[in-house]
């Protein structure tokens, strides 16, 4: 994300927004980004998620323009530059600095569902990495979606605004994404995971109770940054459709594991690869819930190393960096963990004790100076609540 307008750290968003555009913010909103737990690239091919929003989050002060001005959307950042402008009555994506058209997408998202929007001042702080894989881009488009959903009274449902997030990042940024990152970020709540049905939308909190197990999980972002709109996440999407395709199904979805035999006769080799992680993924999602139900979060940390086994060696999204890591966290006696996130670069996650979580950082640090990787930067993340007005 490019910095725009740098600001005293120690003034509030509202004081830094009433210093850059001359007048007050009518509000302020926050929205989480999020971890995946487990369940990766299957939330395109209608499959099953478990994600949750962490205690990092993009927040925006924003105030409405009158009526009879001009419908412009002045967006600044709290990093530094100038100010971006976007014109509603002529919204085209390319004309908008990449970093704002997350906020410009909703705009246009809303304004596609027949709401007329007048222009806006909005100024974005956030504390989610960018490009760490922790899905910083859904959380400025949610807190944006939530913010114009309030202030201006449309009425919209948290799962509406998730779908209309969705087609802001599909159709105005450009990424094709499925609906795991916002619907996280929308519909999470404090010390659960949201196990999430992408096809039906239907959703339930599960509990996950780290503290009270004397766990916490670890965030090691590998500064190897990662873009849903590049290339090699639009050909896996490819790889998903035309894989569902030849085997005759609407979505790999409906692939039940025991088809996978007769998936490798028939598909060439890297679209059966493909395939099968997308299978086997949201097997493993089924059973996580079941353990994490049955016997807590700590019976969990094989699913974890399995399903980094999968992105690895059959969808093809890992690099050596989110491999060091996983591969060092575990030697140092985590109990699992895998890389989450699109890939191509980002995190990985570590499930870890409590007692154990600076050993384990320290390997994994040691290990990336050995190899001569940049440090990557490692911190504890808890299951926090969902977007909401601050």
């Amino acid at each position: 994300m490019v910095s725009l307008t740098k600001v005293d750290p120690m003034s509030t968003l509202n004081d830094s927004f009433a210093e850059l555009f001359g007048h007050r913010a009518d509000a302020t909103f926050a929205a989480p980004g999020r971890v995946n737990l487990i369940g990766e690239h299957t939330d395109y091919n209608e499959g099953f998620v478990l994600p949750f929003a962490i205690d990092k989050v993009a927040s925006i002060a924003l105030s409405l323009l009158p009526a009879d001005a001009p419908r412009v959307v002045r967006m600044a950042s709290t990093w530094g530059g100038a100010v971006v402008e976007a014109d509603l009555d002529r919204m085209v994506a390319e004309e908008v600095t990449h970093w704002a058209r997350y906020i410009a997408g909703v705009f246009w998202a809303f304004e596609q569902r027949g709401f007329t929007l007048p222009g806006a001042d909005i100024l974005l702080d956030s504390t989610v990495p960018v490009g760490a894989g922790l899905s910083s881009s859904a959380a400025i488009e949610c807190a944006v979606a939530l913010a114009l959903n309030e202030q201006l009274r449309l009425g919209l449902t948290r799962m509406e605004l998730v779908l209309l997030c969705q087609d802001a990042e599909n159709n105005f940024v450009g990424a094709p994404t499925g609906i795991l990152d916002q619907s996280a970020s929308l519909l999470s709540t404090a010390d659960h995971a949201l196990f999430q049905d992408c096809r039906t939308r239907e959703s339930r909190q599960v509990n996950l109770p780290l503290t009270e197990a004397g766990l916490q999980i670890l965030v090691i972002d590998t500064r190897v940054s990662h873009s849903h709109d590049s290339g090699g996440y639009k050909e896996l999407v490819a790889a998903c459709t035309r894989g569902a395709a030849e085997l005759g199904v609407v979505a790999l979805r409906d692939v039940a594991p025991g088809r996978l035999p007769e998936a490798k006769e028939t598909l060439h080799p890297d679209i059966y690869r493909r395939v099968r992680h997308i299978v086997t993924e949201n097997q493993r999602v089924l059973d996580t819930i079941e353990l994490l139900e049955a016997e807590g979060p700590a019976s969990i940390g094989d699913l974890l190393v399995q399903s980094h086994i999968s992105m690895r060696d059959d969808f093809g999204i890992s690099s050596v960096e989110l491999d060091l890591a996983v591969d060092a966290a575990v030697a140092a006696g985590a109990l699992g963990a895998r890389m989450t996130g699109g890939g191509f670069g980002g995190s990985a996650i570590a499930l870890v004790k409590a007692s154990t979580a600076h050993a384990v950082s320290e390997r994994i640090l040691e290990e990336f100076s050995g190899a001569g990787f940049v440090t990557p930067e490692i911190f504890t993340v808890v299951p926090g609540p969902g977007a909401r007005r601050l």
